[in-house]
């Protein structure tokens, strides 16, 4: 089980981190929301729970709590930037449709 990050995500979540001059790390979840039934969440993260599970990607430590895990295993965070547009990209080897929107998935 391992959730990865990209360089490029692991730089932004970098920047980000040194500019709010805190954070453990950053913690991904999901929860159910949208139509097509989960959705991402993604935060920075101040400490890690005891239940927590703990991964490190290019220097960065990607929190998760063992529920999402389940929907989340094998995840790599992308940051991409697509003309004006940029943000972080999910791909997760898990989903098997999504919605029109790109907002929510199922597995």
């Amino acid at each position: 089980m391992t959730i990865t990050l990209t360089e490029s995500a692991a730089e932004r979540v970098r920047g980000f981190l040194a500019k709010r001059g805190k954070g453990a790390g950053l913690r991904l979840g999901v929860r159910t929301s949208g139509c097509s039934g989960m959705a991402y969440v993604i935060e920075y993260a101040d400490h890690v729970e005891p239940q927590d599970l703990v991964y490190e990607s290019h220097g960065v430590k990607v929190i998760v709590d063992p529920k999402s895990l389940v929907y989340l295993d094998g995840t790599e965070l992308d940051f991409a930037r697509e003309g004006l547009n940029e943000g972080f990209k999910f791909n997760n080897p898990n989903v098997k449709d999504s919605c029109g929107c790109g907002e929510s998935f199922n597995v």
